[in-house]
């Protein structure tokens, strides 16, 4: 017998939802965030380098100012980006780990433990190779730049080679990027954090304390969140700590919990229906001509909102915001570096050595290698369905560190030479490591062993 899954209701599309429907349809395709953030890199590199140059490095020079006397915060336009639109996507990073961590593959521990252990080594490994080459020189402080994962390129990379990639290494490797940002964001935290101001540190933590009791409390209005969300992200802004901190810690309060569960809403539903029906029977026409049947439509949405866990139904709102939008303009206002006449001598210092060797091979020395010890001492498996190669090859994608890895290069470096050099060389390594996991992952049947 054939098995039908049941297809979500949809109305006959408007005219204006009809219009929309193929950038709706491009938004659902897996590697459409990856490739327009390739776009927008690519176009900031492009207009970075052009005679226009200038009004590129001034649009992010522009200060905005907002507030009311003493508490007001005026800053350049690239800094409102990487201090304020970007905790928006540490946010959805934040509600992401916390997912895994309750029911994804992070919950179980012999399910975590390959993904972890290969995120671990996919920063030692990289960290140590940049800091073997920058010892002691300028640029000490940017041995985190080479250990982030962009996540959303590496899966778009995954996506484009289609269903000859088992769905347990996409898998594993959301798990590991997930891992891997939680790595980075202990990082920020706790290296790259100015002096700190005690008095907004401690309100900081005052307001993520009224967060973790309003959750207890069973509050799940977005509103509540948001606003203490925000009073918490300023005041990491006045501490020191960076205040991107905020966003994950703010995700870390939202309710992962349903006041309904699927019994009691399909009960409850069922009985509002029922009502529904007979009120309709009884009167003919629409809701407009019959204002009685409004309330059990709206005790069946809010039966709903009962049943919806106000984290799943965050993560998924913000998504294509942050997709298609928070990434993309970080990527247009960061990725634009003038590059240097000597682009090839530039590559070849400490810096530019250290960033692309800690992507390019620490990356997938430290992924492979954990992996295949931990697999060796019977402590893991492959993921199902995966070979050799395809953990080979997803390890090579990892290298991708595109958004994580400049945005610590931002925080590390303060010297705009060598920001600018660091951000080249993440842009170079980001590419050799797509193409080299596409080129392995594209290849024929490899064998049953390393």
């Amino acid at each position: 017998m054939a098995v039908h899954t049941p297809q979500p209701y949809s109305p006959d599309p408007t005219p204006v939802e009809r219009l929309l429907s193929p950038l709706v349809r491009f938004t659902r395709i897996q590697a459409a965030s990856g490739l327009v953030l390739f776009l927008a890199a690519l176009g900031a590199m492009a207009w970075a380098n052009s005679p226009w140059a200038d009004a590129y490095h001034g649009l992010w020079a522009v200060r905005l100012g907002v507030g009311v006397g003493e508490w007001s915060l005026a800053k350049p336009l690239l800094l409102w980006i990487n201090d304020g639109l970007m905790a928006v996507f540490f946010f959805l990073v934040g509600l992401e780990i916390k997912r895994e961590i309750l029911a994804g593959e992070l919950a179980e521990p012999r399910n975590a433990l390959l993904p972890t252990a290969a995120a671990l080594g996919g920063m030692a490994a990289p960290a140590l190779i940049y800091a073997a080459l920058n010892a002691g020189g300028p640029a000490a402080s940017g041995w985190g730049i080479p250990m982030g994962t962009d996540i959303a390129f590496t899966l778009g990379v995954l996506a484009l080679l289609g269903p000859r990639m088992p769905a347990s290494l996409k898998v594993f490797v959301t798990a590991l990027a997930i891992a891997d940002d939680l790595g980075a964001i202990v990082v920020i935290a706790v290296f790259y954090t100015a002096d700190l101001a005690v008095w907004a540190l401690a309100a900081a933590a005052a307001l993520f304390a009224l967060m973790l009791g309003a959750n207890r409390l069973g509050v799940r209005s977005p509103a509540v969140y948001a606003l203490l969300g925000a009073a918490m992200w300023f005041f990491f802004l006045k501490s020191g700590v960076h205040a991107t901190i905020g966003g994950v810690l703010a995700a870390l309060a939202i309710p992962a919990s349903t006041r309904l569960d699927c019994r009691e809403f399909m009960a409850t539903a069922r009985g509002l229906l029922d009502r529904f029906e007979d009120k309709v029977a009884g009167s003919g026409g629409g809701v407009l001509a019959n204002p009685r049947l409004q309330p059990y439509l709206d005790s069946l949405q809010r039966a709903a909102g009962h049943a919806e866990a106000p984290l799943l139904r965050l993560e998924h709102g913000l998504h294509p915001w942050v997709a298609f939008l928070v990434m993309p303009v970080f990527a247009l206002a960061n990725a634009g570096v003038s590059l240097p006449p000597d682009f090839g001598g530039a590559l070849a210092q400490p810096l530019g050595l250290g960033v692309i060797l800690g992507l390019v091979l620490g990356k997938q020395a430290g992924i492979f290698g954990s992996c295949w010890l931990l697999i060796r001492l019977g402590a893991a498996r492959l993921p199902s369905g995966a070979t050799w190669r395809q953990l080979y090859g997803a390890s090579c994608l990892c290298g991708i560190g595109f958004t994580m890895s400049i945005f610590i290069a931002t925080l590390a470096l303060g010297d705009p030479v060598l920001l600018g050099q660091a951000k080249v060389a993440v842009l170079c390594a980001s590419l050799a490591s797509g193409i080299a996991g596409w080129l392995v992952l594209r290849g024929g049947v490899p064998s049953k062993g390393p």
